[in-house]
């Protein structure tokens, strides 16, 4: 994560993202999405910080996600909003 204010990920811990991943998600989802045990046996938040925090490709696939889904998100928003055609 780089500090610089234009970055998505900036200002954003590890443990804010989780935790918005995972209201989004099942674990069971997670480890569809990332392959890691962290997220296939006995799943938390505590223990899934701890490897990430280890491991970086796991941190990185993580960060993707949580890029992947806000954006999703974002764009799912805009389709929604009514068209302002002016009448």
């Amino acid at each position: 994560m780089t500090d610089h204010p234009n970055d998505p990920l900036y200002g954003k811990t590890l443990k804010s993202i989780l935790e918005y991943l995972t209201e989004r998600y099942s674990w069971e989802e997670l480890a569809q999405e990332i392959n890691i045990n962290c997220f296939k046996k006995d799943p938390s938040i505590p223990s899934s910080l701890i490897f990430m925090r280890k491991t970086p490709w796991a941190r990185e696939k993580v960060e993707q996600l949580y890029l992947a889904t806000t954006r999703a998100e974002e764009f799912r928003k805009e389709t929604e909003k009514p068209l302002d055609i002016g009448i």
